[in-house]
């Protein structure tokens, strides 16, 4: 046979598929052993420091001395400076209990969650020593770097824009429209206030606009909204009973099977806008979902809103939806504010 036939035949597409996925899946072991082995060994140093300075009375001027030693023996090493060796005494005394980290789930004090250290690298490790100081913080930030495969600068972005603080913290109706397995998945996945900084805007902007560069920037906004938003439409056409709506933006999400509509508003929160986006959901749940799909979940995205006026409005509704605010860089807020209550003096 000859090679070109060999090229295009089904099952040798299929073997040569088979093996390169093979020699992947044993590269990445290999990687994730090496990155355990070296934080157990830089854990193990970090606390052979930390007893000898106890045990001894040495002060910070030993760790000079054991990295000239180190610096003689491994000439060729540039991991045991000064400078990393104090690392790793910061490493062994954040987390005693290497190599997980425990801490409590949610609210409980009972039950806690343990984290495996060895998910992220040691560059990871350090830059995250250095910018978080609470430990369920810290446990919160690793486990989602290592879910999402996120570099060391989106990790620090991540802090930066403060997703702690904000992940699950949309309202929604989850727990009454949902199943618990789904609810508490999709509680998780939606956060307020999304940050839309990465926008560059004019002085004067509507919706449609700010629509527009979100998607021109869909890197940058599936990044803020988070792992498993696929990015199907904006302004995705619907027909109901003859009449033509458009879904500001339409995403399917891969890890909930479901699609999610998003609308966004530029001013503060209106009830009506909940209906308008249940209105969405139930088309959606109509035209688009198929049997194997769980049900459609909207999140209506303000400038502002009154979480009072939030949970009126989601009162006995049956079609899951959160609603969050979102931020803009400051001096583009304040002009949308003014732009809204222009368009409010002249209605």
């Amino acid at each position: 046979m000859k090679i070109d036939d060999i090229t295009q035949h089904h099952d040798y597409q299929n073997w040569a598929e088979f093996i390169s996925n093979k020699i992947k899946f044993a590269q990445t072991n290999a990687a994730i052993k090496v990155n355990a082995e070296m934080l157990a060994l830089y854990w193990e140093i970090g606390n052979s420091i930390l007893e000898k300075q106890s045990q001894n009375d040495w002060g910070s001027k030993v760790i000079d001395l054991l990295a000239t030693d180190l610096a003689k023996n491994f000439p060729d090493n540039s991991g045991f400076s000064v400078r990393n060796l104090k690392y790793m005494r910061a490493f062994a005394k954040a987390y005693p209990q290497f190599p997980i980290v425990q801490v409590p789930l949610a609210l409980s004090q009972d039950q806690f969650v343990q984290v495996p250290l060895a998910q992220i690298t040691w560059y990871h490790h350090i830059s995250l020593l250095a910018k978080v100081k609470d430990t369920a913080e810290r446990a919160f930030y690793i486990a989602e770097t290592a879910k999402n495969e996120w570099s060391r600068d989106i990790m620090l972005l991540q802090i930066q824009n403060n997703l702690y603080a904000r992940s699950g913290k949309a309202l929604n109706n989850f727990k009454q429209t949902l199943p618990e397995y789904q609810s508490d998945l999709a509680k998780s996945i939606f956060k307020d206030p999304y940050h839309f900084d990465f926008l560059t805007l004019p002085a004067k902007v509507k919706e449609l606009e700010i629509e527009k560069l979100l998607t021109q920037k869909i890197t940058d906004f599936l990044l803020e909204l988070g792992k498993g938003f696929a990015f199907v439409g904006r302004q995705y056409l619907v027909e109901v009973d003859n009449t033509d709506y458009k879904i500001d933006l339409l995403f399917y999400h891969t890890v909930l099977h479901a699609y999610v509509v998003i609308e966004l508003k530029a001013g503060e929160f209106l009830p009506e806008y909940i209906s308008k986006l249940n209105f969405y959901i139930s088309a959606i749940d109509d035209k688009l979902k198929t049997p194997t799909d769980e049900p459609t979940i909207g999140l209506l995205l303000c400038a502002s809103k009154s979480n009072v006026k939030v949970e009126y409005a989601m009162r006995g509704l049956t079609k899951p939806l959160g609603v969050a605010s979102y931020q803009l860089e400051q001096l583009v807020k304040e002009n949308i504010d003014k732009l809204n209550q222009s368009d409010n003096d002249n209605e």
